[in-house]
């Protein structure tokens, strides 16, 4: 059994984990206010940007006069063959499970898409695909990393008119079936709607020129402390505007959800859905009257400029949920953590009592023993 002095330095460090714990939790709560704030700021403009695509596809054709070209690339389905799967997860650990069930989520969806295809029509594969995988944040890449390859690409440089022009291009050499493509990790050390512009701009552009059939994103959806899930959403092609397409979702068990609404009970931090807000009410109305709008420009012309945003903006919404429920995630976690050291410093502090009061009770027993021998 350890002695006195072991106990009380086990204690002092306990002490001071927990020190450590509850500082990170009250961290994790004021990150979590201001990206909660930061999404809901965000959701009108999605929704204003959703209405005013769904008024336009009322009142205009999808397809061009000939009845067979579609206004836009990202409206076209194919069979999807070359799959892209788009994983965000968090830059820093101590989030509890919140970036292991993202890879899991990530990891079964592709494990179905590369299964065999069956002839049964009750349970439908999609057969073998090609599937590229782009990761965000560093524990998603650190996570796909270690099982899979990274996409190498073969510059090609060739000569023109005798070496008067060049023609310079990269050429995907595909090796295996599953590969890494990008690492977008920079996006989450400074959220900004322009670097996300840039990453939705080389998707699209490889969705238009065929290099991938279908586009996936897999998150953690938060819609409050107590409302999250872990979904794969569908984002390319296009379907249906301003409602998500879920393909898969893993709910909060209750034991998480105690957990996570007795660490924002402590922190400060309400546990409801915040209420819409006059201006996404405002959003929401936006062009759903029955009124015969006129539009100056050209459908096609709206589609081209307006699509491309649209997609933009789906994924700047799935980081800045992603963002707030990874502090959720990590305030939960730090709160079972200093739970856990204060249970550790009673039991300590109670095996320490026994131990010296054993010590007291043997040094009495010797002086009595000493005394009686005289």
């Amino acid at each position: 059994m350890a002695n006195v002095l072991d106990l009380k330095r086990r204690i002092r460090s306990v002490k001071n984990t927990r020190q450590i714990t509850k500082a990170m939790k009250m961290v994790s709560a004021a990150k979590l206010r201001r990206a909660q704030e930061r999404a809901l700021q965000a959701r009108p403009y999605a929704q204003m940007l959703a209405n005013v695509l769904q008024s336009l596809v009322r009142r205009a054709d999808l397809y061009g006069e000939d009845g067979a070209d579609v206004m836009h690339p990202l409206l076209v389905e194919r069979e999807e063959k070359n799959v892209l799967v788009l994983v965000i997860a968090g830059d820093k650990g101590f989030a509890g499970a919140f970036n292991s069930n993202i890879g899991k989520a990530a990891q079964k969806f592709i494990d179905y898409r590369r299964a065999p295809k069956t002839q049964t029509e009750e349970s439908p594969m999609p057969g073998e695909q090609n599937i590229d995988v782009e990761t965000v944040g560093r524990k998603a890449r650190d996570m796909f990393k270690r099982r899979y390859p990274e996409a190498t690409w073969k510059h090609v440089d060739e000569e023109y008119d005798n070496g008067l022009s060049h023609h310079v291009e990269d050429l995907r050499e595909r090796k295996q079936p599953i590969e890494l493509t990008h690492d977008l990790s920079s996006l989450l050390a400074k959220l900004s709607f322009g670097d996300v512009d840039k990453c939705a701009h080389s998707i699209i552009d490889r969705y238009e020129r065929g290099e991938i059939d279908s586009v996936y994103i897999v998150y953690n959806e938060f819609k409050s402390v107590i409302a999250q899930r872990v979904v794969v959403e569908k984002l390319l092609p296009i379907r249906k505007l301003g409602s998500p397409e879920i393909t898969v979702s893993e709910e909060m068990t209750e034991e998480q959800k105690e957990a996570a609404a007795h660490a924002a009970a402590t922190a400060g931090v309400s546990i409801n859905t915040p209420e819409e807000s006059q201006m996404e009410q405002e959003a929401k109305k936006f062009g759903t009257a029955d009124v015969d709008y006129l539009y100056d420009q050209d459908p096609s012309r709206l589609f081209r400029h307006l699509l491309p945003r649209y997609v933009t903006t789906q994924i700047y919404h799935a980081l800045l949920e992603s963002v707030a429920s990874e502090h959720a995630s990590r305030m939960t976690a730090m709160d079972a953590a200093s739970s856990n050291a204060s249970d550790m410093i009673d039991k300590l502090t109670l095996t320490m009592n026994r131990v010296r009061q054993a010590a007291i009770t043997t040094e009495i027993i010797e002086i009595v023993s000493g005394a009686a021998a005289l």
